[in-house]
């Protein structure tokens, strides 16, 4: 059984004030803790990742379209072409110990959610956001 949650993705910057459009993830099951909801992004993310690095085209291209949705999510690319598959439990290792660090945060509505054992409580129509924080360099 799979299971649709809807996220924003940020960074904080001059357009943090804008609101973005949730993206759907489907997930093979509902999370019940941060952990499970992390998890299981790295893993839909690893597999449309690998999916798609070697569907390079000769001579890459982006439609209007393509390029709007694109910069709604805050970056517009190209796609990834070759390279390494990505490994599930070494980017599920990654998300988790770049959570641990505070190199992003995560909220589920309004509630930031602090404990990757801590349960998510559903509510109707719920997403979640995940804000990049940026580290200063002096």
């Amino acid at each position: 059984m799979s299971f649709t949650i809807y996220v924003r993705m940020k960074k904080p910057g001059k357009g943090m004030s804008r609101d973005l459009e949730p993206t759907p993830f489907v997930l093979d099951k509902k999370p019940e803790t941060l952990r499970e909801l992390l998890t299981g992004l790295t893993e839909v993310g690893v597999r449309d990742f690998n999916a798609r690095k070697d569907e390079g085209q000769l001579l890459p291209f982006l439609t209007k379209e393509e390029i709007a949705g694109q910069a709604l999510r805050g970056k517009v690319a190209f796609g990834v072409h070759g390279g390494e598959a990505a490994e599930p439990k070494k980017a599920v290792a990654n998300t988790l110990q770049c959570f641990e660090d505070g190199i992003y945060r995560v909220f589920a509505g309004d509630e930031e959610l602090t404990e990757l054992e801590g349960e998510i409580l559903w509510k109707e129509e719920l997403v979640f956001t995940l804000v990049r924080l940026t580290m200063l360099a002096g």
